[in-house]
């Protein structure tokens, strides 16, 4: 068996999808295993550039098959629109398959997550009202429909009916919208079911025969560990578990099957949303970040919050997902600055924190604890070996490798596909 994960450590947007276009062509499937069309995933090949938001970047490759496994909510509009979209440019999606068990967002879970935001006030979390969260609640709470249903209509319809009455009650009695109407939502569905008939299929049983057959699967993870359900900065998080534990659930193989673990992590951070950021910097370092890094999200278009990197939150990462190595990405937005910070501690409420503080108040309370290294002027870009860089930038990676105690194994210093430095 070998098996790899590649999850964000931080609070997503790290370049994921730049990881996997570059650790595809040793993989035999790349399956992701959790969240929606709320992720978006930039790919650099060539003249081609790519927005993917749920099939893995792999799909730029000809030899991996993409997949979409049991832990994702799809929104078969948006899947369907990004297929029609990539076979446009001359990219076949003909190999994609979608899990049996993967949960479908409706058009009431959109309209819930827009209103339920709105109601929120000062409170909202940021989600990307793409219907992500009550998707994932209906899941939990057994009355959600997935993928396979759409492969009996007949089930399919008697769920619906079931989700619309109760939907529409809440839409019109609490929130005073119009109720939407059930006929459209299944006479549409019935055409996404026609389209998306040859895709479907058990996933799960796929990735175990290739193990078995000693091929190579690379688990795609979507957000970051600091926005997982369970471990990140609760509630600001998305709804699925985004930690390398999520792999397991998310596409039905056990924990054994997995033989290295893969933390994308940016040479700064940046957060979109809500929620506490110890590091965020609200002046021309931040902006020299935010526009060198191009830092916009990529569904939603919104500005990143940007900030030094975090080591705290980095060894936190590192636990949690039991972390081998680390793809370090953006080197070369860094260059320029006189200086150059990391946090590696963080004071609360009087109290000295190494590690991740344990509740949310000291957590949003936290100061960072600041090192200092000196910083660099060089383009980057040209860089082939570590031995390219420039000696401060080769200090802070050092560095960086030394606060997380975890190999540091890829470098990107621009944003093509060429443009990454392999330890």
């Amino acid at each position: 068996m070998s098996a790899t994960v590649l999850v964000g450590a931080q609070w997503g947007d790290e370049g994921k999808g730049r990881a996997i276009d570059q650790l595809a062509p040793d993989s035999d499937i790349v399956i992701r295993y959790q969240g929606g069309n709320n992720a978006g995933h930039t790919v650099i090949a060539g003249n081609v550039k790519l927005a993917l938001h749920l099939i893995p970047s792999s799909v730029l490759h000809p030899h991996p098959v993409p997949m979409l496994g049991d832990g994702l909510v799809i929104d078969p509009e948006a899947l369907l629109a990004e297929m029609d979209a990539l076979t446009a440019q001359g990219i076949d999606v003909s190999r994609l398959k979608v899990s049996t068990n993967a949960h479908l967002i409706m058009p009431y879970h959109r309209a819930l997550d827009a209103v339920i935001e709105r109601h929120l006030g000062r409170a909202q979390l940021g989600t990307t009202k793409k219907g992500i969260g009550p998707t994932y609640a209906d899941k939990a709470a057994r009355i959600g429909i997935r993928v396979q249903d759409l492969l009996d209509l007949k089930i399919f319809e008697q769920k619906l009916e079931i989700n619309v009455r109760e939907k529409n009650a809440v839409l019109a009695k609490i929130y005073n919208r119009m109720p939407i109407d059930g006929r459209n939502i299944l006479a549409q569905y019935a055409g996404f079911a026609e389209r998306l008939l040859p895709h479907i299929a058990d996933t799960g049983r796929l990735v175990d025969e290739a193990l078995r057959a000693g091929k190579h699967v690379l688990f795609e993870g979507a957000q970051g560990t600091m926005l997982d359900l369970d471990q990140g900065t609760y509630p600001f998080v998305t709804s699925s578990s985004a930690a390398a534990g999520g792999a397991c659930t998310g596409t039905g193989i056990g924990p054994r099957a997995i033989d290295r673990v893969v933390g994308l992590v940016k040479a700064y951070c940046t957060r979109v949303g809500s929620g506490p950021f110890p590091t965020e910097l609200l002046d021309e370092v931040g902006e020299h970040m935010s526009t060198r890094g191009v830092e916009l999200g990529v569904t939603t278009g919104r500005k990143r919050r940007c900030g030094w990197l975090d080591a705290v939150a980095l060894r936190y990462a590192v636990r949690v997902n039991s972390m081998s190595d680390v793809f370090l990405t953006k080197l070369d937005v860094l260059s320029g600055l006189e200086t150059v910070k990391i946090a590696t501690a963080y004071e609360s409420d009087g109290e000295r924190y190494d590690v991740v503080p344990p509740t949310q108040t000291l957590f949003h309370h936290a100061v960072p604890v600041y090192e200092e290294l000196p910083g660099w002027d060089d383009d980057l870009s040209s860089a082939k070996t570590f031995a390219d860089l420039p000696p401060n930038a080769q200090r802070y990676v050092e560095r960086v490798e030394e606060l997380a105690d975890t190999p540091i194994n890829w470098i990107g210093v621009g944003p093509a596909r060429e443009e990454t430095i392999i330890r």
